[in-house]
């Protein structure tokens, strides 16, 4: 369960004891801190609040799914459309002991998303300032995007697995991890993604990058914010 990319919850016995991975974490925001040991808020979980009759269902012994949920978390910027499955957990007696609720993002209607005329995208951003992310993901939704802001390129690197994005926007220096080798993983795992750095060092580390990507030089103005995003709307052009 905890090495999965996957949002998992885990409720274990009537008493709701609640156990849930990094993805889960992640999406959820920081009230529900870091696994193992993260502390689940007093009000019932989303996915459980949604689905709760699929998830007396599964308390019966029936795997259940409820499709295409709208999410909310409080405190967080995470959310968003998602098929919830429950699946019963049975003890050694074969008696239903807990159930297992996987979150998979709802599959978008064929209308949305990126079109030809560069419509609105869905845009990680990463960012370890929390001023600054909060600033940007303001920036991005007042342009009529959606935007997701984290701190960490593991929490990024886990937004990423459990959703689809059309744009990640990180800084270069990040905790643990540079924003180079966070974009060269996320374009790995997903080759159309559209990769758009922030740097206050000029294009100095970005030099042996060998995917297409922008660069803004901060501090950036919104105009150029908005050109760049204008850009990544349409297939960028290989480096050489």
């Amino acid at each position: 369960m905890f090495n999965t990319p996957l949002p998992l919850l885990l409720v274990w016995g009537r008493d709701m004891t609640i156990l849930f991975n990094d993805a889960y974490g992640a999406l959820a925001g920081p009230a529900y801190g870091r696994v193992p040991g993260g502390n689940v808020p007093p009000v019932m979980p989303p996915p459980l609040a949604v689905g709760g009759a699929e998830l007396e269902r599964a308390w019966d012994g029936e795997a259940t799914c409820a499709a295409d949920r709208d999410l909310a978390f409080a405190g967080s910027v995470g959310g968003g459309r998602y098929d919830l499955h429950f699946t019963p957990v049975r003890a050694d007696d074969g008696k239903v002991a807990g159930v297992l609720c996987a979150l998979a993002p709802a599959p978008a209607p064929a209308e949305t998303g990126l079109d030809e005329a560069g419509g609105p995208m869905r845009i990680l951003v990463v960012e370890d300032n929390v001023d600054s992310q909060y600033l940007v993901c303001e920036m991005l939704r007042a342009f009529g995007h959606e935007a997701d802001g984290v701190g960490h390129p593991h929490d990024a690197l886990a937004r990423l697995a459990a959703g689809r994005y059309d744009v990640l926007f990180t800084d270069v220096s990040l905790p643990g991890m540079s924003g180079v080798e966070l974009a060269r993983q996320a374009v790995a795992h997903a080759p159309d993604m559209r990769v758009i750095f922030a740097s206050g060092y000029g294009d100095t580390l970005l030099r042996h990058v060998e995917f297409p990507y922008l660069s803004l030089q901060k501090p950036y103005e919104l105009d150029q914010l908005q050109q760049a995003l204008d850009k990544v709307a349409h297939p960028l052009p290989a480096r050489t």
